[in-house]
């Protein structure tokens, strides 16, 4: 029998020595394993783990009010009993005062790659059953994107992300690939739901191998896998739209673009193209214009639209690139220079979005139904677009615009979360901090003692993925991994399902959330209907109990590679995408009719509200990418993370140019510091990354010094504004930043507290 555990970052085999000491090793299996992901070993097990339920000793004294303390006060141990009846009165009381709609339900998608023990799938089936919550919809990682590409190319997020051409289908056809924000391949070390074999390094060395050039077009070097021998292009970041602009520019002037696709496959062209050649506005946006803005030579501008007119080329677009001000435009602006090169349909080329992002774009998989655990529906229509909780919170009943409609916003008295951490991915966490100071109670699953839990009323111990059998079933993944509880469950922690299970006892309605059955009892229903639904595609899967021995089952492969908008490209009348036109919408007449300041009906440069082209107080521009070591915000305790940081803080990455201006030395403590906060940082000094930019990845758990009045251990979300793309889709902007940085001074440096357990009160006073 294999012990497997499957993660976002990758699937393990583990072990348990003579002395009961549990290890993780690579699965043999997967070509290009995420070591990180094996420190989960450590991290399940340390300090920081919480052993039993807790509640705040200030709400505790006051219960049903805020006091202000969230995240300054001491906490209270209590019995999973006490705080499952403070839990279910608090939830009782809120719903009988103001409803169900006054429930915040925050959760994430990247708690669990397991089907059953997916935090979000037991939050919402759990308020499903309690009458309903106010809900949010998107990802942090891509918001833009969801809202825009269904009006532009006529497919969700989620099936734009399936319906990627393969690695294998580029590598025999296409030339060049752009990579406009890199691929990096620490990136595609994840996937949201789990990871069996990681494919993309694989998949990018082929297309390599197979004579394909690439050019990265980053401030950064390290977004191109350093075999490519990518030929770098620094651009000031945000401004890709203006590059992009004026590639279409060249190519419009000269009347190089492929007229006949444009002509059969796209609507709207000839109303960009006058946008593009200044008869609009009265300002063409020439290769002149746009080195003024990308600080790009205005002959490499020219080199760059020969390259992609003369080679069959793909246009790839990171997930970064639209988490920024006006993020929605760099995303339309690559699909129609795509278009214009005439290669979308085809496997030498088109366009990509999120290439490396994850470990599934461009992998061969059939799309396959899967079944999760049954949700229910819910019976409340508020909610809003996920990175705009600060604003819900400040504004309750204000208005707010979103994807061409007016929404208002909840007044929300108890906020629920499980799965997820706002202290990780929020923007401007300042400002939040004080937001979160306004709903009566807030109630939290959580494993360990990281800033959600501190700024929690009630918190509920909850297991890891070690401590728990589950199914990796990922709709874009052609493993499936048999989870296997590696460890009991840590002191008097529980599953997620446990805990809510304990909810619904107290409320009432124990058996109709449970349905009689327990953690194998939804495993096995799960792969059943899983197994009956595959069936219709004939696909037989094994017996759950031959399954669960071996520990992983494989789909077969696509008997032919996948190419996006392939039928579509083949017979468009046929074929037509879900848009008004059928077609591909250069310009969006829908999107015109929303009458929107800050979103047009075609791509256009909107200058970002701060960047390096008026840059004054604040001369650098700060990028807050992926970290290499952990998953966003995930096991930044663990060996790998913990052993990244320069004297105990984040390393940001700074040129040497900007460091020797500054005295700064490799190793030194820094200061991060604009209007909306600052922060402390380990100096790690490269020439990796251009002039003027610096780089701090997120994930570095939120370790605020109130008295100071700066956040020390290096969190970017303390430096990043907190405003929507547009009012189009509202997604995050952390990557439209300024700052500016120098050498801490003793008495600004304080020592990082996070990773020690806040301390607790034996008893009430």
């Amino acid at each position: 029998m294999s012990n497997f555990i499957s993660t976002h970052w990758g699937t393990y085999k583990f072990s348990v020595d003579k002395n009961q000491k549990l290890s993780l090793t690579n699965w043999e299996s997967d070509p290009s394993p995420t070591e990180f992901g094996i420190g989960l070993a450590d991290a399940a097990t340390d300090d920081l783990r919480i052993k039993q339920p807790h509640v705040r000793k200030g709400w505790l004294e006051n219960k049903g009010k805020s006091d202000g303390r969230r995240g300054r006060d001491n906490f209270i141990p209590v019995s999973w009993d006490e705080a499952l009846k403070l839990a279910s009165d608090e939830l009782l009381e809120t719903k009988n005062k103001f409803g169900n709609s006054a429930i915040y339900a925050g959760s994430y998608g990247w708690a669990s790659a397991g089907r059953f023990h997916h935090a979000k799938s037991q939050v919402n089936r759990f308020f499903n059953l309690f009458g309903g919550f106010s809900s949010s919809f998107q990802s942090y990682s891509y918001a833009a994107a969801q809202t825009l590409l269904p009006h532009i190319i006529g497919l969700d997020l989620y099936s734009t992300l399936e319906e990627h051409t393969t690695w294998d289908a580029l590598s025999e056809e296409c030339e060049l690939i752009v990579m406009f924000g890199g691929m990096p391949l620490k990136n595609s070390k994840v996937s949201a739901g789990g990871v069996g074999k990681h494919v993309t390094k694989e998949g990018i060395k082929k297309c390599y191998d197979n004579g394909i050039e690439f050019i990265n077009i980053s401030p950064l070097i390290d977004d191109a896998p350093e075999f490519l021998n990518a030929e770098q292009i620094p651009i000031r970041p945000n401004t890709d739209t203006a590059l992009m602009l004026a590639l279409a520019y060249i190519l419009i002037k000269n009347n190089t673009y492929d007229k006949k696709f444009i002509v059969k496959y796209t609507v709207g062209f000839d109303s960009f193209s006058e946008y593009v050649l200044g008869n609009k506005n009265n300002q063409e946006c020439s290769p002149e214009w746009a080195s003024k803005i990308t600080n790009i030579p205005v002959k490499k501008i020219y080199e760059l639209a020969d390259q992609i007119i003369s080679k069959k080329t793909m246009i790839s677009l990171s997930w970064s690139l639209q988490r920024a001000s006006s993020g929605e435009q760099p995303l339309w602006m690559g699909i129609t220079l795509a278009a214009m090169l005439g290669h979308i349909g085809t496997a030498s080329g088109g366009f990509g979005f999120g290439y490396s992002s994850v470990n599934s774009t461009g992998d061969s998989f059939n799309r396959m139904p899967w079944q999760s655990l049954p949700q229910g529906k819910n019976k409340i229509r508020d909610f809003i677009p996920v990175a705009r909780v600060t604003d819900m919170l400040e504004n309750p009943g204000g208005e707010f615009d979103y994807d061409g409609k007016k929404l208002t916003y909840p007044d929300i008295k108890l906020i629920y979360w499980a799965g997820g951490n706002p202290f990780h991915h929020h923007q401007d966490l300042n400002r939040l901090v004080k937001a979160w100071q306004k709903p009566n109670t807030i109630i939290v699953n959580e494993i360990w003692w990281n800033s959600q839990a501190r700024h929690a009323d009630i918190i509920f111990p909850a297991n890891t993925a070690l401590e728990r059998n589950d199914l990796m079933l990922n709709p874009r993944d052609p493993t499936l991994i048999a989870n296997k509880k590696a460890m009991e469950s840590f002191h008097n922690s529980k599953t997620d399902y446990e805990i809510f299970s304990g909810l619904a006892k107290e409320l009432g309605f124990l058996e109709a959330f449970t349905e009689n059955k327990d953690e194998l009892d939804w495993i096995k229903f799960i792969w059943d209907r899983s197994s009956k639904a595959h069936q219709r595609k004939d696909v037989s899967f094994p017996k759950f109990e031959d399954f669960w021995e071996k520990g992983f089952f494989e789909l077969p492969k696509p008997e032919t590679e996948k190419v996006m908008l392939n039928d579509f490209r083949k017979d468009p009348n046929k074929f037509p995408l879900n848009t008004p036109s059928g077609k591909i919408e250069i310009s969006s007449a829908t999107i015109a009719n929303f009458e929107l300041t800050d979103c047009f009906s075609h791509p256009y440069w909107f200058e970002p509200y701060e960047w390096l082209g008026n840059a004054n107080k604040y001369p650098l521009h700060l990028i807050s990418n992926q970290p290499k070591h952990r998953l966003h915000g995930q096991l930044d305790n663990a060996p790998g993370s913990l052993d990244s940081k320069i004297n105990g803080k984040e390393p940001v990455m700074i040129n040497s140019l900007d460091a020797s201006n500054r005295d700064i030395k490799n190793g030194d403590i820094v200061m991060l510091y604009n209007a909306r906060g600052k922060v402390l940082a380990g100096a790690n000094i490269s020439d990796n990354v251009m002039p003027g930019v610096v780089v701090l990845s997120t994930g570095a758990w939120f370790d605020p010094d109130y008295d100071l009045e700066l956040e020390k251990h290096g969190n970017p979300n303390v430096l990043t504004k907190d405003v929507g793309t547009s009012s189009l889709s509202q997604g995050p902007t952390c990557h439209t930043t300024l700052v500016q940085l120098r050498k801490a001074n003793k008495k600004e440096i304080s020592e990082v507290s996070i990773f020690k357990s806040p301390e607790m009160l034996s008893k009430r006073s």
